[in-house]
Order: C-alpha cells, then structure tokens, then sequence
C-alpha cells in the first residue's frame, strides 16, 4: 500500500520542475555537447512539430488578408489544430503537443469572436511573452538566472554552477538573451496590437516564432557549451515536440 502510495503521489516541484527542464528545447542537447541541425530540428519538434506550429498562424494569415472576415479567420487554425490531433491518434503519436496546441488556438479564437476584434487573437500570447520577460527579469534580480537553474538541472549540479564565476556569467548573459527574444516580441508586436493591424501582426508573430526561437537556442547552446563542455548530464532528455 505504501509503495502504491509513493508511486501515486503528486511530484514535488522540483521533481516537475526537472521533467520540464528536460523536455524543453534546452533540454534536447546536453551541455557540452555539440549542436547540430538534427538536434535543432528535434527540439521544434521535428518536422510535425514545425507544421503544427507555423500552420494555424499561417492559416489566419491567409484567410484574414483576402477575406478581412474575423470568424472563418479564426476559426480555419482550431480546424487546423483539429486535424492534427486526428493524425496524431491514427499515427499512434503522442497526442498531448497537439491537443495543448488546440487549447492555446481555442482561447485564442475565442477572445476575438467575444470582442469581435481580431488582434485580439493575438492577445494571450503577447500576454505569455510578457509573463515570460517577466519571470526571466526575476530571475536574474534574486541571482538564480532561470537558464542556470535548467542547466543545473540538466548538468546534476543544482548548485555549483552560482559558485563558479565562469558559470555564472554564461547563464546570465543567455537568460539576458531569452529576455531579449520576449522583449523584442513585445516591443514589435503590441504596438500593432494597439494599431489593431491583425494583418500585420500575424505576419510579425510567424517571422519572431519558430526563426527566432531556432536561433536563440543555438546560441544558449553554444553558450552553454563553452562554460559547461567538460560536464555530462544525469539523463538524456526525451524529445518533446513544442511551440515557443
């Protein structure tokens, strides 16, 4: 009863928090290890994953530009997403990237039938980028720069890289450039959304996605790398298709 009990129970924080260094982009090259185009492309989530996050936005931007009809503009991407997951369970694929991806596509779809405006399509993720600069700014404040606590993570040295100065420095400087991609998202994208320029900020969402998420991890790669090279992870992190 009581191993049941163990193997049932809630994972603490840090246990979730370790999972989710593992599976995210990070994750998918260990520390030291040379990246490569591969390694890159399994971190998007592959070729699957890269549709399945470029498509619905591609979607709106389509059917907005020629129709400048709110409803089948956003309502084209949840059919969208609806297809994948139907393609993921006749594939026998995991299932859950897709369905959280209908999630975000579904709220967002919802927000602008509600107000009836179509930059407000747009809104929940100018809100993710915000909490995201956010947390990241917190993080670097309190000294426990976020990019150093997946690193840790991901090295099994929870602590030792804040006593290494070399270390430090590194996870500081790529946590400052993850503020920078959210940054720059916002700085680019709220203005439009203020504009109301649906059009045009769906444009700027799919240039400042996938690209630029790509980009960011191979510097935080290299970065990484070059301060951690002579360390192994505890684990090899398990692929995970997502959507940044």
């Amino acid at each position: 009863m009581d191993d049941q009990h163990r193997d049932e129970r809630t994972p603490s924080f840090s246990e979730a928090f370790a999972a989710a260094a593992k599976r995210s982009g990070i994750g998918q090259v260990a520390p030291g290890e040379t990246p490569t185009a591969q390694s890159l492309l399994r971190a998007i989530g592959g070729i699957r994953g890269l549709v399945e996050s470029i498509l619905p936005g591609l979607a709106f931007l389509v059917i907005y530009t020629f129709t400048r009809d709110l409803t089948p503009s956003v309502l084209a991407p949840l059919a969208v997403s609806v297809v994948f997951i139907v393609v993921r369970l006749a594939t026998r694929s995991p299932v859950m990237p897709a369905v959280a991806g209908l999630i975000g596509v579904a709220i967002s779809a919802a927000l602008a039938l509600f107000t009836g405006r179509a930059e407000d399509n747009f809104l929940p993720g100018l809100i993710i980028n915000a909490v995201s600069v956010l947390v990241l700014l917190v993080s670097i404040v309190v000294r426990w720069p976020l990019i150093g606590l997946i690193v840790g993570v991901l090295t099994g040295d929870a602590l030792g890289w804040r006593a290494d100065p070399a270390k430090f420095r590194v996870v500081l400087i790529a946590t400052w450039c993850w503020v920078g991609l959210f940054g720059l998202r916002l700085a680019v994208e709220l203005p439009l959304y203020l504009a109301g320029e649906a059009g045009a900020l769906a444009s700027v969402k799919l240039l400042l996605g996938v690209p630029l998420y790509a980009a960011m991890l191979w510097v935080t790669w290299l970065l990484v790398r070059a301060a951690f090279g002579h360390q192994k992870t505890v684990a090899t992190a398990d692929p995970s298709p997502e959507n940044p």
